[in-house]
C-alpha cells in the first residue's frame, strides 16, 4: 500500500480534479480559435480559375490592390466587405466568409480583393 495518509491522497485527487477543471476549457479556447480560422470546404481557392482570373486573394493586404487599385476608394480600404459584389446573405455566411456573385456557390473572405472589386453603392 501507499505510505501517504489517506488525507493527503485525497487532496492530491482533489488537485489533478481541479487542475483538470481548468485545463478542459483551455483546451475547448484553443480549438475553437483553430477551427474558425479555417476556411469552409466551399471557400474560393488560389488554383480556382475564376480566382487567378480575378487576381483574387484572401488577404487584401498581400493582393495586388496597390498597383491595380480600382477607382472608388482608396486601395488601403479595398476589401471584398465594401465590394458590391459581396452577398452577406449567402448560405453558410459567416463574419469572416461571404457569398460573392463573382464565385457563385463558393465563400470568400471578407477580408480578401480581387481586380473586379466595384465599391459597394450607398
Amino acid at each position: 500500500m501507499s505510505d501517504k495518509p489517506v488525507s493527503q491522497s485525497r487532496r492530491d485527487a482533489v488537485k489533478v480534479m481541479l487542475g483538470t477543471a481548468v485545463a478542459i476549457p483551455m483546451i475547448n479556447l484553443v480549438g475553437f480559435g483553430t477551427a474558425r480560422a479555417a476556411a469552409p470546404a466551399n471557400a474560393v481557392t488560389a488554383d480556382d480559375p475564376t480566382a487567378i482570373a480575378l487576381k483574387y486573394s484572401q488577404d487584401s493586404t498581400k493582393s495586388e490592390r496597390e498597383t491595380a487599385a480600382r477607382p472608388g476608394a482608396p486601395a488601403n480600404q479595398q476589401h471584398c466587405l465594401t465590394c458590391q459584389f459581396m452577398q452577406a446573405d449567402a448560405a453558410g455566411a459567416t463574419d469572416e466568409w461571404k457569398g460573392c456573385a463573382l464565385f457563385p456557390g463558393k465563400m470568400i473572405n471578407a477580408n480578401g480583393w480581387c481586380s473586379s472589386w466595384t465599391l459597394k453603392a450607398g
